[in-house]
Order: C-alpha cells, then sequence, then structure tokens
C-alpha cells in the first residue's frame, strides 16, 4: 500500500479526534512502544520507547537514545477538525413533520460544503459501570444524517450570496417525527449498554468520504480531515522510521486547535511540556537540567498550508506562490501567527537539504488576515526553538479538502531525517546540526 493509501485507511479510521488517537496508539503499539498514564510514576530505561494520552484526543510518544542526552527533537501537530457537535437533549421536530438533531459548529467550517451529503456521528461516551465509569469511542454505523439544502425554486436569490445559520439553516436531518427518541437508543446500543448507563457523550459530524486521487495525472488527494490528519500521520510515519541519536525524539498531537487550544489536552495547556520534564527527572536530570534541555531543543509545528487558488490568486501573496506538489511548505508572519524565525528556518534548510526534499515558503498577502497554528501556543508553555511548516492543499476547513499526492511522502522523509539526525545549541543562535 502506497503512502496516499496508507494516509486515506488512516483518515477512515478516525472520525473523530478520540479514534485518531486510538489509531495513532494502534501503530505506536505495533512498533514496540509502552503506554504510560499521567496518573502513575513511571519508570523510564534507555533505548525505552513509550506513550502517553490525556483526554483520549492528545498523545506525546517518545523515544530515548542510548546515552544521555542533550536536548528533544519534536513534531506536533492536531487532531481535531472544524465540525458540528451535538448538544445534549439532541432531538428536535421540525415543520411538525421531520427529527432533527440539534448541533452547534466546532472550529471554523466552510458551512456550504456540509449540505447535500452522508454525514456520520462518531465520538465518546461515557458509561455507568458497576465499578465506576468508562470512556468508550462509538461510531454510530450505518446512520447517515443529511443537512438539506433549499432549492433555488423557494430562494431565487441563494447563488447571490447565502449566510447559512446554525442553528435555524444546518440542522441534520435524523428521519421522520416517528423517530424522536431513538437517537439516545442509537447512542447507548453503540457503546454497549442500555440508554439509562449513558452519562455523558461528546458526539460530533463527520463526513464518511473515502479519500481518492483525482486530477489528469492524479497528482491531487481528495479527503475529509487533511487539515490536520495528513500532518499527524506524516509525522508520526517520520517518527516510527528515525532513529534517536543524542536527542529524545518526541511526536506529538493535540486537540482544540481549531477553537483556541485553551483546554487541558490543547497546545496552551501543560501536557507537552510536563512529559518533557518528567522524561528529564525520570532520566536523572534536575529542573535546571529540563530547562538546559529546552534550549538544546527544536520542535516542528505540522500543520498544512494554503496553496495558490486557481480561481482566487488575487488572495495570495503576490510574489511567494505556494504550490501543491512542490515539497514541503515553510509558514512565517510578521505578527508571530507562526512561529518561525531565521535561526529556525536555516536549520529546517539543512535537515531538508540532507533528506533532498524541496522547501517552499507562505506568507500572508498583506491585506489578508491569515490563520495561525499550534506552535506559538506550544512556546508559551515551554519555550522551544520551532518552525511552521505544513503541506499545501485548497479549500482548507471544507468537510472534504485537496493536497498534492507528492508532497506526503517529503514530509516523512523531512521528518524521517530530523529525528535521526543530532542538533546541539553552541550559543544563543548557533547551533551544530
Amino acid at each position: 500500500m502506497n503512502i496516499n493509501q496508507q494516509l486515506f485507511d488512516f483518515i477512515q479510521k478516525s472520525p473523530s479526534p478520540f479514534h485518531a488517537i486510538q489509531t495513532i496508539s494502534q501503530q505506536l503499539e505495533q512498533q514496540g512502544f509502552q503506554k504510560l498514564h499521567e496518573h502513575e510514576s513511571w519508570k523510564l530505561q534507555p533505548e525505552g520507547k513509550y506513550y502517553v494520552t490525556r483526554n483520549r484526543s492528545s498523545i506525546v510518544a517518545f523515544a530515548l537514545p542510548k546515552e544521555q542526552f542533550q536536548g528533544f527533537l519534536i513534531t506536533s501537530s492536531h487532531s481535531d477538525c472544524p465540525t458540528f457537535k451535538v448538544k445534549n437533549g439532541a432531538e428536535l421536530e421540525a415543520a411538525g413533520i421531520y427529527t432533527v438533531l440539534n448541533t452547534e459548529g466546532y472550529g471554523g467550517m466552510l458551512r456550504s460544503t456540509w449540505l447535500d451529503k452522508p454525514l456520520g456521528i462518531a465520538g465518546r461516551v461515557v458509561v455507568e459501570t458497576e465499578t465506576g465509569v468508562e470512556t468508550r469511542l462509538v461510531t454510530l454505523d450505518p446512520l447517515r444524517l443529511v443537512i438539506p439544502n433549499l432549492a433555488i425554486h423557494m430562494d431565487r436569490e441563494i447563488n447571490n450570496g447565502k449566510t447559512y445559520k446554525l442553528q435555524s439553516d444546518m440542522l441534520p436531518l435524523f428521519g421522520n417525527k416517528d423517530t424522536k427518541g431513538q437517537f439516545a437508543q442509537l447512542v447507548a446500543k453503540a457503546a454497549g449498554v442500555q440508554p439509562e448507563q449513558v452519562l455523558g457523550n461528546e458526539l460530533y459530524l463527520y463526513n464518511p468520504q473515502e479519500g481518492q486521487l483525482v486530477g489528469a495525472e492524479q497528482e491531487y488527494l481528495l479527503c475529509p480531515r487533511l487539515d490536520d490528519l495528513e500532518c499527524a500521520f506524516g509525522t508520526l510515519q517520520g517518527f516510527l522510521q528515525g532513529a534517536p541519536k543524542k536527542n529524545v525524539n518526541v511526536f506529538v498531537v493535540l486537540d482544540n486547535e481549531e477553537v483556541g487550544c485553551s483546554t487541558k489536552q490543547g497546545a496552551d495547556s501543560n501536557f507537552m511540556a510536563s512529559v518533557l520534564e518528567r522524561i528529564c527527572s525520570c532520566m536523572g536530570k534536575t529542573r535546571e537540567g529540563y530547562f538546559a534541555a529546552l534550549s538544546s531543543s527544536m520542535m516542528i509545528s505540522a500543520d498544512n498550508a494554503h496553496a495558490v487558488h486557481p480561481a482566487y490568486a488575487g488572495k495570495s501573496d503576490p510574489v511567494t506562490k505556494t504550490q501543491m506538489n512542490e515539497g514541503v511548505v515553510v509558514k512565517s508572519n510578521a505578527s508571530q501567527l507562526y512561529t518561525t524565525d531565521a535561526v529556525s528556518a536555516a536549520l529546517l534548510k539543512k535537515i531538508a537539504a540532507k533528506a533532498g526534499v524541496k522547501l517552499q515558503w507562505f506568507v500572508n498577502n498583506s491585506d489578508v488576515r491569515g490563520g495561525s497554528t499550534l506552535g506559538n501556543i506550544s512556546s508559551t508553555q515551554a519555550a522551544i526553538n520551532t518552525v511552521d511548516v505544513g503541506l499545501p492543499q485548497l479549500a482548507m476547513h471544507s468537510s472534504c479538502e485537496t493536497a498534492g499526492s507528492k508532497d506526503l511522502q517529503a514530509l516523512v522523509d523531512l521528518c524521517k531525517e530530523f529525528y535521526s539526525g543530532s542538533l546541539s545549541v553552541q550559543e544563543d543562535g548557533n547551533w551544530t546540526v
């Protein structure tokens, strides 16, 4: 199976952030990684391979070198994507005829792209057991919902611009009015319990469409959740293929990037920083040694980037035109929405040259406000030399996105080289690669 088909398979198994972390955990365990728990004491060994999750939607995995380490080599990405979350008290009657589900928006989605297509539901359910409560991941297959559009005959101006309101225009159709009350039963059945045993849930809509290659030469990927599962998958493959030398190799996927990162499992939490500090403590370093290790560390923050759009080229920078299938994108921003600076960009250039990977650059059109990512937010918790990268794509935050079929392998190769090398700081701004 080639790398793009592996990606499609990974995304199919990852309809929610919880499922994405489960899929990643399974791959890590197949490669000999041992699961740790935050609430327990850790006993780490040189050359050991470990991982730990938080909230079941974020993960940190790490591989220790044989000898004492200088710092950390880290990649970070995120597990969430814009979608709809099902509210408590989900069922509503509509038009006296239908039952719809009461939902709210999660993240900055392209709303119209969710209309008139089959949609699934997945997430987690917390159930009552004989010993307490238990979290179970669920996918409500074969259930499919639809958010139906309004016929043009009933809104002749719809093609001149339409504002879709989440509460009134975009509630997914569950069934006729006689189906009201069945949703809770379906959730309980998926969790393997009776409805009265369900104590809580976090359920999201997802696009179940399988990824496919499109274009005259199959040069593009068309797939849901490319932002940011494509980077999560690509950095994971590079992590698994690399071998630590004088640094600890660390792979990170965090949740809630699309809504600001300010959760216990987001980039603005202490999750990554606490794991790094515990590694140092378990391996005999003092707290001063922890801060010294941070100063000799590097992080690649990987979150997809915008390619120039064929119909809206004027939205991009007039000089720097990011293209699909032209390599990994380095992202920079004068307002520090991306954390790339001259030093981190220079280090990445050296690594990319060793890997034989092409780099290209993304900057915003100065009149168009761009997005941000988790790299600069993570730096508030652990001050690490960081470069923001991504893979170029179109239709970011659509229910189905487009990317280049050659770029994923470039990210894997770049991360493999990154994780197989050795970095150390000599003084502020001077590094040995």
